[in-house]
């Protein structure tokens, strides 16, 4: 409990300053915030800290950026957001980071146990060892002892291998989707998505002008195959967006039969296939199945990000991909990414030495304990109120209301009580899943997490009799 207490949260600690900050700025005119480094040195944080405040304030929509000058702030609303506004996600992101919520909507691993402090260790010695580097300041591809990491991770066999020339690092997950779907020119194109689906993922394909076609999962996580090959007839779809192992935020693990007819599909009609492996190494089960087992190596694309395993130091982004080299070399030349080497370096030596690996027993095993522990509470108190199918992997419930409720009524309501839920429908773009919600397991245990899930069941009751 203590490295989680001390490690987790100062990207929170920033986040809360900088909220301070637009809240006594003008709500007419937009102003500068204080650069990346500006914020670090002021509050003695790492940069990587103050970038991954400042992405969370952009997503919510408070803040932009702009090239070559920083981030501004945007002028305010008279009123405060609410759910009925229309931005459901906004309203859930914003009341989630109000001081003294209870976020059962949370989806961060590293929350229970972080490798933060192992990261800074690695790179204090780091520094020591090598104080003055003549390798260039920065690497806009990403570093090159981190780019041989993740090729030599990711390779499995002489047929399904990496090298590190294709291997591409950035500033997060959003950036290096946007610069991929650039670099294979899908902008303005057709994708499957699996749905539900990753609220990120869906807004950065909106961001590229891609109409989203959704594949309903069902409770067992699996695709309805007859259904999927009529939609991949009838559509001209040109990527296909899938999760490697676990379905989030389902927490399904769709079977390797399943997966291979899908890639069958796919190469038959020369689709694109975007492995989304953020939360690839969460599954319960050892061995998963990966879609990039049975791909086609030439139209796959795989992409993650290194803070759910190691914490919110490491927000950086990366995709592996085989094809359009130079349009992926131009796209990050120019973005001009000016990331950490120091940080890269540590992160590439804890996969050499298998620390990671090692983090990963422990915090899978962490998860299960804590999966288990909430599938006792939403037992004890769910009083018939909800269907529980037990995830096989990653960090939260699947939860749906047996009798229909629009969960985003439940949401406003558990609002009054200081807690904070994930209704499903921000994780379709078409408003399905309005009876779900993803219910976190990576919660701060110290509060009464019983009294929380007696009070969301008492919600989703009054809702029901309204």
């Amino acid at each position: 409990m203590t490295v989680r207490k001390d490690a987790s949260f100062a990207y929170q600690t920033v986040y809360h300053y900088l909220l301070g900050l637009i809240e006594a700025a003008s709500g007419t005119t937009e102003q500068k915030l204080p650069s990346l480094r500006q914020l670090a040195l002021r509050l003695g944080v790492s940069v990587s800290t103050t970038k991954y405040a400042y992405a969370l304030l952009e997503d919510e929509g408070r803040i932009h950026a702009k090239a070559r000058f920083g981030y501004f702030t945007r002028p305010m609303p008279a009123a405060p957001v609410t759910a009925s506004s229309g931005n459901l996600l906004d309203h859930v992101f914003a009341s989630a980071r109000q001081p003294g919520m209870l976020a059962l909507s949370s989806d961060a691993p590293a929350m229970l146990l972080s490798l933060q402090g192992p990261l800074l260790t690695m790179e204090r010695e780091l520094t020591r060892q090598y104080p003055r580097s003549h390798a260039p300041l920065y690497q806009p591809l990403g570093e090159p002892e981190l780019r041989a990491a993740l090729a030599e991770r990711y390779t499995r066999s002489a047929h399904n291998h990496w090298q590190a020339e294709q291997v591409y690092i950035g500033a997060d997950l959003r950036s290096v989707l946007e610069l991929s779907l650039g670099a294979l020119n899908l902008g303005g194109s057709v994708a499957l998505v699996e749905s539900p689906c990753s609220w990120a993922i869906l807004r950065q394909l909106q961001a590229a002008n891609i109409r989203v076609v959704e594949m309903p999962l069902g409770d067992d996580g699996r695709f309805n195959l007859p259904a999927l090959r009529a939609l991949l007839t009838r559509e001209p779809v040109r990527l296909a967006v899938l999760s490697s192992t676990v379905n989030i935020p389902q927490g399904q693990l769709m079977p390797a039969h399943d997966k291979q007819q899908v890639c069958d599909w796919l190469t038959e009609r020369d689709i694109w296939l975007f492995e989304n492996d953020t939360w690839g190494e969460f599954c319960f089960s050892p061995a998963p199945a990966r879609y990039r087992d049975f791909a086609d190596p030439n139209k796959l694309l795989v992409f993650s990000t290194f803070d759910k395993i190691i914490g919110s130091e490491a927000p950086y982004g990366y995709v592996l991909c085989r094809q359009q080299g130079a349009q992926f070399h131009r796209l990050f030349l120019e973005r001009g990414f000016r990331l950490s080497p120091v940080r890269q370096k540590a992160i590439a030596r804890l996969y050499g030495c298998k620390r990671i690996d090692q983090h990963l027993i422990t915090l899978r095993a962490m998860l299960l304990k804590r999966m288990k522990q909430l599938h006792a509470l939403l037992k004890e108190h769910g009083n018939d109120q909800w269907q529980v199918v037990v995830p096989q992997g990653g960090a939260s419930f699947w939860l749906k209301a047996v009798r229909p409720i629009d969960m985003q009524r439940v949401f406003e309501r558990l609002l009054t009580e200081r807690i904070v839920i994930a209704p499903g429908e921000i994780f379709s773009q078409q408003g399905a899943w309005k009876q779900y919600l993803r219910l976190s397991y990576t919660l701060d245990w110290d509060k009464d997490i019983g009294h929380a899930v007696k009070q969301l069941a008492q919600a989703i009751g009054a809702e029901h009799h309204a």
